[in-house]
């Protein structure tokens, strides 16, 4: 997938997920999302964050110690936005091309569309992630280090979509949709249910440091 690909993607799984967050009741933007800690609000105004300045990124990041996952949940927590506004905000980023110094181009994909999962997930929603675009997350989820590992964590592993033209590492087969591969490479075990092969060994590699 090439750059103007990617944009495109992430421009459209923006305005999808602000849609559907303007649906939410207040319950429903309380509910705990899959990211242990935040609730679907927590997710929602994180998403919001991407377009950050360098200047305030780095101030918040000493803040925090420079401890990375500290310093999202921080600034998460303390942003005052309601949900009117985050639905705004996050509807006013498609068609700007920018991201935090240091990122891919695939990056924010892979975070909109595991974040449209960790707050749909929850709420019981079936939320449909794209073949394409899920094919790249989960070659960007592989490739890249901090803070997932998954090349590293399930390095025992191969994975193959059952629906996309996917395949990644060597070693126990684990087959799947390549929305729940997506969602195992990111960390997040309720992609384990739709998977099959293998799955002893996710489960183990779950456990490991990080």
């Amino acid at each position: 997938m090439n750059t103007d690909e990617t944009w495109h993607w992430i421009d459209q799984q923006r305005a999808d997920l602000a849609d559907f967050l303007e649906t939410l009741t207040d319950d429903q933007w309380s509910t705990p999302s899959l990211c242990d800690g935040w609730i679907v609000r927590d997710v929602a105004v994180h998403l919001t964050h991407g377009h950050t300045p360098l200047a305030r990124m780095a101030w918040e990041a000493l803040r925090s110690g420079f401890r990375f996952n500290h310093m999202i949940a921080r600034v998460a927590r303390e942003d005052a936005s309601t949900p009117e506004e985050i639905v705004a905000a996050l509807r006013a980023m498609v068609g700007r091309r920018r991201r935090p110094p240091g990122t891919a181009v695939a990056d924010p994909l892979l975070d909109v569309l595991v974040h449209g999962q960790d707050i749909a997930a929850p709420l019981g929603v079936d939320r449909p992630m794209p073949i394409a675009p899920a094919v790249a997350a989960a070659e960007r989820l592989w490739g890249m280090g901090f803070p997932f590992n998954a090349r590293r964590r399930f390095e025992k592993v191969s994975f193959t979509a059952t629906d996309a033209p996917l395949r990644l590492g060597s070693g126990d087969a684990v087959t799947g949709p390549v929305r729940d591969i997506v969602l195992v490479l990111a960390g997040r075990r309720v992609g384990l249910a739709g998977l099959s092969g293998h799955t002893a060994a996710l489960v183990s590699a779950f456990d490991l440091p990080e």
